[in-house]
């Protein structure tokens, strides 16, 4: 199997567990969701572009803590978009410091499946 089929696959598992933790559990909806979105991101863009797993983990860290950081300023206000459900789920609406450990947690995750899986 292609590397570019495994980040396949890991994407719609990841986008089917991420749709199925919207549920009513805090801790699977918030905490491993947001484990979850950093596998799912980290994949996607792996489908389509071949970047370096350290350089493309690291971005995809930041990227979610600088989305995290917006919402502690309530960037979501700021826009106007706060009645946008869509903008809700991808601009979040709460500042969570759980969550960056979360991120930290999906990054780790993704490296060291990087690592592991695919080093020859």
């Amino acid at each position: 199997m292609s590397k570019k089929t495994n980040y396949i696959i890991s994407s719609i598992i990841s986008l089917l567990l991420g749709v199925l933790s919207f549920g009513n559990n805090p801790f699977i909806r918030g905490f491993l969701g947001d484990i979850i979105v950093i596998i799912f991101i980290y994949s996607v863009i792996k489908i389509f572009f071949n970047i370096k797993p350290i350089k493309l983990s690291l971005s995809v860290l930041l990227f979610a803590y600088i989305i995290e950081f917006l919402q502690y300023f309530h960037f979501i206000e700021l826009l106007g978009l706060q009645k946008n459900i869509i903008a809700q789920i991808i601009l979040g609406s709460t500042f969570d410091v759980y969550d960056l450990l979360a991120y930290t947690i999906g990054f780790l995750f993704v490296y060291i499946w990087e690592i592991k899986l695919f080093k020859k």
